[in-house]
């Protein structure tokens, strides 16, 4: 909102205000004006008339003045995008108690200046007098807060984001006891005033009919009553339904979703408190990221979902052990940083492959790599899966300069799950595949093919992934007792 916006809008609401409010006064007390004894006549005459106008195009003008020159000045802060300074905070926290007042100024001076006018009158006119600046005063004051309360709510947000704070403003019960107090009370008040005053002969006559007065005063009660609900209304409603809608955006994912704090209330609360959630929720999205990028997403979501089960068990699964051949020369050669970027993008070709076919990285071991395909959610085709990971990785890391490779799949029963202490742990496999395929990785560094897989793994295959492998050698790898007859890819 602009300054010039802004300041025009304040001031049209605080003289929309007592217009409607001067509306409202005439409306009930001209019904009135023939049924008043004689000292109350002179509160009617033209005097007081030609001083109402002009008071009240005064009251205007001030309140013209007070948005242009002290409202406008006191909010550039907010129009030029600046951090509020402490009495800038100050003055917004208490413009709707400083607004109230010019009102009460304007309506006080109007009133003592027409008493001046009419002190003939008496008691009598004194009466009338103050019971007209009283509802005026009421009703331009609610009138006003129901204009304002929307366009500050963006100010006063601005101001409670940099300095959050104790409850100042009404809860939701002071403002509903208020506006029935204002819509309910004060008028039934004034009709059983109508009709006492009747009876008595004081101000109104004894035999004047009131049943128009009654009715008049009745209907604007009702209006007043509208206004009164619509304040209280909005201002529980409106933070009410941006903290809904600010859920739903949640609920489809927009997790940075914020709603402006304007309530210094149980209300604030309720928008502070959505947006702490909000900021809980956020950090746990983004260590569970973390978590899936350390541990691979199907663990993540597992112990997320389920963590103290996560212990342990032996299943079937695929194995697959990348390894790199060279790079100890490597890091003889070249720097620290071109070590990392080439590591860099061999782990990337890697992830992208087992990724692309429902494996885990289960862990980087310098410049190897461990994938395991059916742990720790099952996979019916691990074994399948394993091995053409294996034979696309052939193709993609040929492209490497500098080093090279070699790759060993096998098959079998596994522990997968969780190794360590109580407050530290990781997720691991356990069993002879794991051996076996990092025996088979070091192996296939003296193989064309630069791959290698044992009779298991063919075995858990389908048929069409076996034709894609010949077998080649059979022999004691290091560390094992038996033969491994090994098969390399063909395509």
């Amino acid at each position: 909102m602009t300054a010039s916006r802004l300041k025009v809008r304040y001031a049209l609401a605080l003289v929309l205000a007592q217009i409607l409010a001067a509306v409202e006064l005439t409306f009930l007390v001209m019904p009135l004006r023939h049924e008043l004894v004689p000292q109350a006549e002179t509160v009617f005459g033209t005097d007081t008339l030609i001083a109402s106008i002009t008071l009240s195009v005064f009251g205007f003008a001030g309140s013209i003045g007070y948005a242009f020159l002290v409202v406008d000045r006191r909010l550039r802060w907010f129009t030029a995008g600046e951090p509020p300074t402490n009495r800038d905070r100050l003055f917004v926290e208490r413009i709707l108690r400083n607004q109230s007042a010019l009102l009460t100024v304007i309506w006080l001076v109007c009133g003592a200046i027409l008493f001046i006018i009419n002190r003939d009158g008496g008691a009598v006119a004194a009466w009338l007098i103050g019971m007209a600046v009283l509802f005026g005063l009421t009703t331009s004051t609610g009138a006003a807060l129901l204009l304002i309360q929307r366009p500050m709510r963006p100010i006063t947000a601005a101001v409670m984001e940099s300095t959050p704070g104790r409850d100042t403003a009404p809860g939701v019960l002071p403002r509903l006891l208020l506006m029935w107090l204002m819509s309910s009370a004060l008028p039934s008040i004034g009709i059983a005033a109508v009709v006492l005053m009747r009876s008595t002969g004081w101000i109104i006559q004894k035999n004047a009919s009131i049943e128009i007065p009654v009715i008049v005063l009745s209907v604007i009660s009702v209006f007043v009553g509208l206004r009164g609900m619509a304040i209280v209304a909005l201002s529980i409603s409106d933070p009410v339904h941006d903290v809904v809608a600010a859920m739903a955006k949640v609920e489809r994912g927009q997790i940075d979703t914020r709603v402006g704090v304007y309530e210094r209330s149980e209300i604030g609360r309720l928008q502070s408190g959505f947006n702490r959630m909000v900021t809980g929720l956020a950090e746990r999205d983004r260590l569970r990221d973390l978590f899936g990028r350390h541990v691979g997403t199907d663990v993540a979501i597992r112990a997320v979902s389920d963590a103290d089960s996560l212990t342990g068990e032996v299943r079937d699964a695929a194995v697959l052990f990348v390894d790199l051949v060279g790079s100890t020369q490597l890091a003889q050669s070249r720097s620290p940083a071109e070590v990392a970027e080439v590591l860099n993008h061999f782990f990337a070709i890697v992830v992208a492959e087992v990724d692309e076919r429902r494996g885990l990285i289960n862990k980087f071991q310098g410049d190897a790599v461990l994938a395991v395909f059916g742990a720790p959610l099952p996979n019916a085709h691990a074994a399948a899966d394993a091995l053409a990971t294996a034979r696309a990785l052939t193709v993609a890391l040929r492209r490497l300069p500098v080093v090279d490779f070699g790759i060993g799949v096998s098959a079998g029963p596994v522990f997968a799950g969780n190794i360590g202490a109580e407050h530290r742990y990781e997720y691991t496999v356990i069993g002879d595949a794991v051996n076996e395929a990092a025996r088979l990785a070091d192996r296939a560094k003296d193989f064309d093919a630069r791959a290698l897989c044992s009779d298991v793994a063919l075995l858990h295959a389908d048929a069409g992934e076996r034709a894609h492998w010949t077998e080649c050698a059979s022999e004691v790898l290091r560390g094992r007792l038996e033969h491994t007859r090994m098969s390399a890819p063909t395509t």
